[in-house]
Protein backbone atom coordinates (compact mmCIF):
# COMPACT_ATOMS: atom_id res chain seq x y z
CA UNK A 1 0.00 0.00 0.00
CA UNK A 2 1.35 3.24 -0.89
CA UNK A 3 0.76 7.04 -0.03
CA UNK A 4 0.12 7.86 -3.43
CA UNK A 5 -3.00 5.90 -3.96
CA UNK A 6 -4.29 6.22 -0.42
CA UNK A 7 -4.59 10.07 -0.67
CA UNK A 8 -6.90 9.19 -4.08
CA UNK A 9 -8.91 7.13 -2.20
CA UNK A 10 -12.18 9.95 -0.78
CA UNK A 11 -12.16 9.87 -5.32
CA UNK A 12 -12.97 6.33 -5.65
CA UNK A 13 -16.30 5.60 -6.93
CA UNK A 14 -18.70 4.00 -4.04
CA UNK A 15 -20.24 0.82 -4.53
CA UNK A 16 -22.54 0.74 -1.39
CA UNK A 17 -22.87 -3.53 -0.85
CA UNK A 18 -24.90 -3.74 1.68
CA UNK A 19 -28.69 -3.81 -0.22
CA UNK A 20 -27.58 -6.21 -2.60
CA UNK A 21 -28.01 -9.20 -0.55
CA UNK A 22 -26.57 -12.18 -3.02
CA UNK A 23 -25.43 -10.49 -5.46
CA UNK A 24 -22.96 -8.53 -4.03
CA UNK A 25 -19.67 -10.56 -5.39
CA UNK A 26 -20.91 -10.60 -8.69
CA UNK A 27 -21.67 -7.01 -8.61
CA UNK A 28 -18.32 -6.04 -6.94
CA UNK A 29 -16.66 -8.27 -9.79
CA UNK A 30 -18.47 -6.77 -12.60
CA UNK A 31 -17.85 -3.02 -11.68
CA UNK A 32 -14.32 -3.81 -10.72
CA UNK A 33 -13.66 -4.95 -14.54
CA UNK A 34 -14.81 -1.31 -15.66
CA UNK A 35 -11.94 0.16 -13.37
CA UNK A 36 -9.52 1.63 -15.45
CA UNK A 37 -5.61 1.12 -14.25
CA UNK A 38 -4.47 4.26 -11.77
CA UNK A 39 -8.09 4.40 -10.23
CA UNK A 40 -10.25 2.32 -7.95
CA UNK A 41 -13.64 1.68 -6.30
CA UNK A 42 -15.12 1.30 -2.87
CA UNK A 43 -17.12 -1.40 -0.89
CA UNK A 44 -19.03 -0.89 1.60
CA UNK A 45 -20.39 -3.95 3.69
CA UNK A 46 -21.57 -4.86 6.87
CA UNK A 47 -19.05 -7.38 7.49
CA UNK A 48 -15.18 -7.63 5.83
CA UNK A 49 -15.19 -8.52 2.74
CA UNK A 50 -12.11 -11.18 2.22
CA UNK A 51 -13.36 -13.26 -0.43
CA UNK A 52 -13.15 -9.94 -2.76
CA UNK A 53 -8.97 -9.65 -1.93
CA UNK A 54 -7.66 -12.48 -3.85
CA UNK A 55 -10.43 -12.35 -6.68
CA UNK A 56 -9.55 -8.61 -7.13
CA UNK A 57 -5.99 -9.22 -6.66
CA UNK A 58 -6.01 -11.42 -9.64
CA UNK A 59 -7.12 -8.42 -11.48
CA UNK A 60 -4.57 -6.14 -10.40
CA UNK A 61 -5.75 -4.40 -7.89
CA UNK A 62 -4.46 -3.56 -4.24
CA UNK A 63 -6.78 -2.98 -1.26
CA UNK A 64 -6.91 -1.50 2.12
CA UNK A 65 -9.93 -1.54 4.60
CA UNK A 66 -10.87 0.59 7.14
CA UNK A 67 -13.81 -0.25 9.82
CA UNK A 68 -15.86 1.93 10.57
CA UNK A 69 -18.11 0.32 13.00
CA UNK A 70 -19.61 -3.31 13.94
CA UNK A 71 -21.95 -2.65 11.02
CA UNK A 72 -19.53 -1.28 8.31
CA UNK A 73 -16.12 -1.90 6.37
CA UNK A 74 -14.69 0.10 3.27
CA UNK A 75 -12.50 -1.44 1.61
CA UNK A 76 -10.73 0.46 -1.27
CA UNK A 77 -9.62 -1.17 -4.14
CA UNK A 78 -7.05 0.37 -6.56
CA UNK A 79 -6.04 -0.87 -9.68
CA UNK A 80 -2.27 -0.68 -9.98
CA UNK A 81 -2.17 -2.60 -13.81
CA UNK A 82 -4.74 -4.42 -16.22
CA UNK A 83 -5.08 -8.20 -16.03
CA UNK A 84 -7.10 -10.89 -17.93
CA UNK A 85 -9.29 -12.99 -15.65
CA UNK A 86 -7.18 -15.65 -14.07
CA UNK A 87 -8.61 -19.47 -14.04
CA UNK A 88 -10.41 -18.89 -10.68
CA UNK A 89 -11.55 -15.26 -11.15
CA UNK A 90 -14.68 -16.01 -12.88
CA UNK A 91 -15.71 -19.25 -11.05
CA UNK A 92 -19.48 -19.18 -11.18
CA UNK A 93 -21.20 -19.56 -7.85
CA UNK A 94 -19.46 -17.64 -5.55
CA UNK A 95 -19.64 -18.35 -1.79
CA UNK A 96 -22.89 -15.78 -1.06
CA UNK A 97 -23.25 -18.62 2.34
CA UNK A 98 -20.91 -16.53 3.45
CA UNK A 99 -23.16 -13.36 3.52
CA UNK A 100 -25.46 -15.57 5.64
CA UNK A 101 -23.26 -16.60 8.34
CA UNK A 102 -22.48 -12.67 9.06
CA UNK A 103 -26.24 -12.05 9.73
CA UNK A 104 -26.30 -14.59 12.40
CA UNK A 105 -23.07 -13.11 13.94
CA UNK A 106 -20.51 -10.27 12.31
CA UNK A 107 -17.87 -12.37 14.11
CA UNK A 108 -18.64 -15.66 13.02
CA UNK A 109 -18.87 -14.17 9.41
CA UNK A 110 -15.43 -13.22 9.49
CA UNK A 111 -13.46 -16.21 10.95
CA UNK A 112 -15.82 -17.98 8.06
CA UNK A 113 -14.02 -15.68 5.84
CA UNK A 114 -10.75 -16.19 6.58
CA UNK A 115 -11.40 -19.69 7.01
CA UNK A 116 -12.41 -19.55 3.28
CA UNK A 117 -9.76 -18.02 2.15
CA UNK A 118 -7.59 -20.48 3.71
CA UNK A 119 -9.10 -23.28 1.79
CA UNK A 120 -9.69 -22.19 -1.39
CA UNK A 121 -7.49 -19.40 -2.24
CA UNK A 122 -4.39 -20.98 -0.56
CA UNK A 123 -1.01 -19.95 -2.41
CA UNK A 124 0.89 -22.82 -3.31
CA UNK A 125 -1.72 -25.43 -2.74
CA UNK A 126 -0.73 -28.92 -2.69
CA UNK A 127 -4.54 -29.74 -4.46
CA UNK A 128 -5.25 -28.47 -7.63
CA UNK A 129 -8.82 -26.44 -7.29
CA UNK A 130 -10.38 -29.17 -9.72
CA UNK A 131 -9.75 -31.88 -7.47
CA UNK A 132 -10.84 -29.62 -4.72
CA UNK A 133 -14.30 -29.55 -5.87
CA UNK A 134 -14.30 -33.15 -6.46
CA UNK A 135 -13.59 -33.85 -3.11
CA UNK A 136 -16.00 -31.10 -1.99
CA UNK A 137 -18.76 -32.61 -4.10
CA UNK A 138 -18.11 -36.37 -2.64
CA UNK A 139 -17.92 -35.21 0.59
CA UNK A 140 -21.40 -33.30 0.34
CA UNK A 141 -23.14 -36.07 -1.55
CA UNK A 142 -21.75 -38.33 1.43
CA UNK A 143 -23.57 -36.15 4.33
CA UNK A 144 -26.94 -35.70 1.76
CA UNK A 145 -25.94 -32.52 0.87
CA UNK A 146 -27.21 -32.56 -2.67
CA UNK A 147 -27.13 -28.55 -3.13
CA UNK A 148 -23.57 -28.11 -2.03
CA UNK A 149 -23.05 -31.06 -4.05
CA UNK A 150 -24.37 -29.60 -7.20
CA UNK A 151 -22.63 -26.14 -6.41
CA UNK A 152 -19.29 -27.87 -6.54
CA UNK A 153 -19.88 -30.09 -10.12
CA UNK A 154 -20.50 -26.45 -11.73
CA UNK A 155 -17.31 -25.25 -10.34
CA UNK A 156 -15.57 -28.69 -10.89
CA UNK A 157 -16.81 -28.13 -14.50
CA UNK A 158 -15.55 -24.76 -14.61
CA UNK A 159 -12.25 -25.92 -13.73
CA UNK A 160 -11.70 -28.56 -16.53
CA UNK A 161 -13.48 -32.02 -15.08
CA UNK A 162 -14.25 -34.29 -18.05
CA UNK A 163 -17.18 -36.38 -18.85
CA UNK A 164 -15.28 -39.51 -18.20
CA UNK A 165 -13.94 -38.53 -14.73
CA UNK A 166 -17.64 -37.50 -13.75
CA UNK A 167 -18.97 -40.88 -14.98
CA UNK A 168 -16.15 -42.43 -12.82
CA UNK A 169 -17.49 -40.39 -9.61
CA UNK A 170 -20.88 -40.90 -10.33
CA UNK A 171 -20.21 -44.95 -11.04
CA UNK A 172 -18.34 -44.42 -6.94
CA UNK A 173 -21.46 -42.98 -5.94
CA UNK A 174 -23.38 -46.10 -6.77
CA UNK A 175 -20.65 -48.33 -4.75
CA UNK A 176 -20.18 -46.35 -1.76
CA UNK A 177 -24.07 -44.73 -1.32
CA UNK A 178 -25.61 -48.07 -2.68
CA UNK A 179 -27.92 -48.94 -5.23
CA UNK A 180 -31.29 -48.03 -3.13
CA UNK A 181 -29.93 -44.60 -2.10
CA UNK A 182 -28.95 -43.86 -5.60
CA UNK A 183 -31.39 -44.80 -7.04
CA UNK A 184 -33.74 -42.92 -4.70
CA UNK A 185 -31.94 -39.66 -3.94
CA UNK A 186 -29.47 -38.93 -6.25
CA UNK A 187 -31.01 -40.50 -9.55
CA UNK A 188 -33.92 -38.05 -9.03
CA UNK A 189 -31.92 -34.66 -7.81
CA UNK A 190 -30.34 -31.42 -8.95
CA UNK A 191 -27.11 -33.05 -8.82
CA UNK A 192 -27.27 -35.75 -11.37
CA UNK A 193 -29.65 -33.48 -13.84
CA UNK A 194 -26.52 -31.13 -13.96
CA UNK A 195 -24.64 -33.98 -14.80
CA UNK A 196 -26.51 -35.20 -17.50
CA UNK A 197 -26.88 -31.83 -19.08
CA UNK A 198 -23.59 -31.75 -19.60
CA UNK A 199 -23.36 -35.15 -21.28
CA UNK A 200 -26.22 -34.36 -23.25
CA UNK A 201 -24.56 -31.35 -24.37
CA UNK A 202 -21.25 -32.46 -25.08
CA UNK A 203 -22.57 -35.29 -27.10
CA UNK A 204 -24.48 -32.11 -28.87
CA UNK A 205 -20.98 -31.15 -30.27
CA UNK A 206 -21.21 -28.11 -27.91
CA UNK A 207 -17.81 -26.33 -26.62
CA UNK A 208 -17.00 -25.51 -22.78
CA UNK A 209 -17.93 -22.67 -22.69
CA UNK A 210 -21.66 -23.24 -23.92
CA UNK A 211 -22.00 -26.29 -22.11
CA UNK A 212 -21.02 -24.06 -18.97
CA UNK A 213 -23.41 -20.91 -19.79
CA UNK A 214 -26.45 -23.18 -19.94
CA UNK A 215 -25.23 -25.10 -16.75
CA UNK A 216 -24.79 -21.76 -14.65
CA UNK A 217 -28.05 -20.48 -16.49
CA UNK A 218 -30.32 -23.87 -14.92
CA UNK A 219 -28.21 -24.90 -12.11
CA UNK A 220 -27.07 -21.18 -10.41
CA UNK A 221 -28.32 -18.70 -8.38
CA UNK A 222 -31.77 -18.81 -9.68
CA UNK A 223 -32.62 -22.05 -9.01
CA UNK A 224 -34.01 -22.72 -5.70
CA UNK A 225 -32.78 -25.98 -5.64
CA UNK A 226 -28.89 -24.67 -5.88
CA UNK A 227 -29.57 -21.37 -4.22
CA UNK A 228 -27.78 -20.41 -1.01
CA UNK A 229 -28.85 -17.23 -1.12
CA UNK A 230 -31.14 -15.68 1.91
CA UNK A 231 -35.29 -16.51 0.61
CA UNK A 232 -36.61 -13.13 0.74
CA UNK A 233 -40.68 -13.25 2.59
Amino acid sequence: MTKEWTDKKDSFEVLDGRGLAGSFLSASLAKAKEVAAGSGICVIQSFEPIPLYSTLKDLGFNHSTEKISDNEYRSYFYRVETREAGAGTNVPLHPAALLNLGKVDKTLGKITSQFWQLVWNKEESAIDQKTKYLLSLANAVGSGCIRQATRELVKAYFEGVTVSELDELFSLFVWNQGVGNFASEIGPSTLFAAYQLIKRLENEGKSRGEVLAELVSKYGEKNPDVSVLEKKQ
